[in-house]
């Protein structure tokens, strides 16, 4: 299976949101190509490189593990700027990358499976309530349905997108094939936040 890359300097997780704002030209034919054949491209956080192409024209490097795209909704407020909203699919590791003439990189995939459902550890199960209420609270409201507060890797998930957690974390996370592990990282994370609060 073979995408379209957008690498980004953030993590997309399975069941989230990401609003983008495109105008780079490369950027600006995926998005139409991908709205008329109604196909995902992929989002890597960067392991290397800048997210603008530079006058090199040398593309950035995205970390192996990444997240299919899907465009939910799209609006264009004015020419030459496109405002997509995607929800983050299916898992994916990139076996091999090329850059076009243009500068988007393109590369074969393999799908990564989901987490099975999991359900939440007693230990971890406070997170849930908080959870509920911090999502709630968001300007942007919940994440895109199905809500699966019953889920270890999906409560994870929507935590990694909240916690101001480094990038590198959040790549990490998202690599985790184990919710009950994802939600383990959260959970030290936090614990750690709070013990410098005190």
């Amino acid at each position: 299976m073979e995408i379209p890359l957008f690498l980004l300097d953030t993590v997309l997780f399975p069941g989230g949101r990401l609003p983008l704002r495109v105008f780079e030209t490369r950027y600006m034919d995926m998005v139409k190509g991908c709205l008329r054949s109604n196909t995902p491209f992929g989002v890597c956080l960067i392991a290397q490189g800048q997210e603008v192409a530079d006058q090199d024209g040398g593309a950035a490097q995205p970390h192996p593990v990444g997240t299919l795209a899907k465009i939910a909704d799209w609006d264009m407020p004015q020419l030459g700027i496109l405002n997509i909203v995607t929800h983050g699919g299916q898992r994916f590791r990139v076996v091999d990358h090329y850059t076009l003439d243009n500068g988007l990189v393109k590369a074969a995939i393999e799908l990564l499976p989901e987490p099975p459902v999991t359900p939440i550890p007693g230990d971890y199960a406070r997170l849930v309530p908080m959870l509920r209420a911090l999502l709630e609270a968001l300007e942007d409201g919940m994440p895109p349905e199905p809500h699966q507060f019953y889920d270890a890797a999906w409560v994870a998930c929507r935590w990694a997108e909240i916690l101001p957690l480094p990038l590198l974390t959040r790549q990490q996370i998202l690599a985790l094939d184990d919710g009950v592990a994802r939600l383990e990282a959260i959970y030290r994370f936090l614990e750690q936040e709070s013990g410098t609060s005190t």
